[in-house]
């Protein structure tokens, strides 16, 4: 199933709607001659990781107060001026009075862990408890303050860390429209790729992947039904990881997908996405797939990263990505070298050819999980809509702030859709979990430790009016309808847009599949700071 049709190559508008409707007309050169000349990105805190920033705290160079203040005024002046990205939605008022407390717990002998004091940002679809909204994105949520963290915003505080502000999505997590930009929703506007401005950072989970990359924070919390952990990490040109479903809890995150929902880590690192993973995992009364993941998680990740992990595994390479857009395909075989060089075996296999048998049926469990779960989650919010209804009319009693470039019929054909005992909605969750099964005949019948492929190709236009359009090679709807984890990796550039590189393994495996995974990032370290090319709009 083509992504686009579901969930794409997935308050005011910070720039003009003009300059973004015709972004992406200059020539290569052009765009060197309008670089943001008048910004110089000498951030003192550029790249450093979750260890950097631990070991500046333990020696006293800095405190958790003065790197959540450095952050926030980095996102003053990177993302509501300067390159203007458009990344985060909302920062948090207490961001340093965390901090401080912190800082404080520190001084007296207390650290909770590798995440103590590290400032965070959370996209705009996962609850926080404090003064800060949660609306994915929607007017129709503007006001909306949730009564009680998220399950994983509270593993964050209990591991230290600080809520450093929401990021920017697709609006409904990209299930809205199929004509919609990704990173624009009526709430935030458009968010920006760092490395060309004029470029989508993809979506839905756009705000955490560009914050990330541009150094807004130490890492970020991305949610994912199909693609929107993988495809804007892969496009900001950094590590993100989708977990099994059912390693990381969804109560207090705003629904699409029950079968498919999961909040993950974005970083810069594979390292820090280890991290950042053992504070999200833990099981959650309240979430009962998470009952699954009992006995097969763990809460320190990094202890699986060793260089040597390539060594000796086999691994299934996607045939289909072995032909396409030539620059992306040597970037492709480069990386599958990479993985030789490090010992590991590899065969060519064909996981996505089985896509054309699953025919429509993702989107139709989506539409009807959707229905189910936003109605669900309304009910008891404190928000003045209380179900799916009452969104569409809303955003149709205000069409010109809410749907002023792309309209709803997503929402609307949701809306159309029975109850989870249609027979409709049984018969296609019978396809997409069919994935399971597939993905593990596979694995056996090669004797495979993970499968590789091309996450998604590089970034697209930002068009608000034709909305996004196929940059080719998607890999994320096998792991997606399985409810798999799959990680994927910086793994070049393409005339300077970034390109990842993605490993899937089966279910509760994230250990081996960081693992493997961090064994290519250091053998290949092709993560690039970005340079916000394009110039200040």
């Amino acid at each position: 199933m083509n992504r686009r049709s579901f969930i794409k190559t997935s308050s005011a508008v910070s720039v003009s709607a003009t300059s973004l409707v015709t972004a992406c007309t200059s020539s290569e050169s052009e765009k060197s001659e309008n670089s943001a000349t008048s910004f110089t990105d000498n951030f003192a805190l550029n790249e450093l990781t979750i260890n950097d920033l631990q070991q500046k705290m333990q020696s006293g160079e800095y405190t958790s107060e003065a790197i959540t203040k450095l952050y926030l005024e980095r996102i003053e002046a990177i993302d509501k001026k300067g390159p203007r990205l458009n990344a985060v939605i909302e920062v948090n008022p207490e961001a340093i009075a965390i901090a401080k407390t912190m800082d404080e717990e520190r001084k007296a002998g207390k650290l909770r862990g590798p995440m103590h004091g590290i400032p965070v940002l959370i996209k705009d679809n996962i609850d926080t408890g404090d003064q800060m909204m949660t609306t994915a994105g929607s007017l129709a949520l503007d006001g909306h303050k949730a009564a009680t963290d998220a399950f994983v915003v509270a593993q964050l505080r209990k591991v230290g860390a600080v809520i450093l502000g929401k990021t920017n999505l697709s609006e409904w997590a990209n299930f809205r429209s199929s004509r919609s930009s990704s990173g624009w929703s009526s709430q935030g506007g458009q968010t920006r790729n760092p490395y060309v401005l004029d470029r989508n950072p993809s979506g839905s989970s756009s705000g955490s992947g560009s914050a990330v990359s541009a150094n807004l924070c130490a890492v970020a919390v991305g949610t994912e039904t199909d693609g929107s952990i993988i495809a804007p990490s892969s496009m900001c040109g950094i590590v993100g990881i989708k977990p099994t479903v059912g390693l990381v809890s969804r109560s207090g995150i705003i629904p699409i997908s029950h079968t498919q929902d999961t909040a993950g880590p974005m970083a810069r690192s594979v390292t820090d996405a280890a991290i950042l993973l053992g504070a999200l995992a833990g099981v959650d009364p309240t979430d009962a797939v998470t009952l699954e993941s009992r006995g097969k998680s763990v809460t320190d990740y990094t202890q699986f990263l060793k260089a040597e992990s390539l060594s000796g595994k086999r691994i299934g390479i996607e045939k289909s990505f072995l032909e396409g857009h030539e620059d992306v395909v040597a970037l492709y075989k480069a990386a599958i070298d990479v993985l030789k060089k490090q010992g590991a075996t590899v065969v060519e296999v064909e996981l996505r050819k089985g896509l054309r048998d699953t025919g429509g049926a993702e989107f139709t469990v989506l539409q009807y999980e959707f229905k189910d779960g936003l109605n669900r989650y309304l009910s008891t919010a404190n928000a003045r809509v209380k179900s799916l209804s009452d969104v569409i009319t809303f955003n149709k009693e205000n069409a010109a702030k809410a749907m002023p470039f792309f309209k709803q019929e997503t929402l609307e054909s949701s809306e159309a859709k029975g109850d989870l005992t249609s027979k409709e909605y049984t018969e296609a969750l019978a396809k997409t979990r069919s994935w399971r099964q597939r993905i593990d005949q596979l694995m056996s019948a090669q004797k495979l430790d993970a499968i590789a492929g091309i996450s998604i190709g590089p970034a697209g236009c930002i068009d608000l009016v034709n909305g996004d359009y196929d940059t080719g090679f998607y890999f994320c709807q096998p792991a997606a309808m399985a409810g798999y984890p799959h990680l994927t990796i910086p793994m070049g550039t393409v005339h300077g847009l970034p390109v990842g590189f993605s490993l899937i393994t089966g279910a509760y495996q994230e250990g081996p599949l960081l693992a493997m995974g961090y064994a290519y990032e250091q053998a290949s370290k092709k993560r690039a700071k970005p340079e916000f090319v394009g110039g200040v709009i």
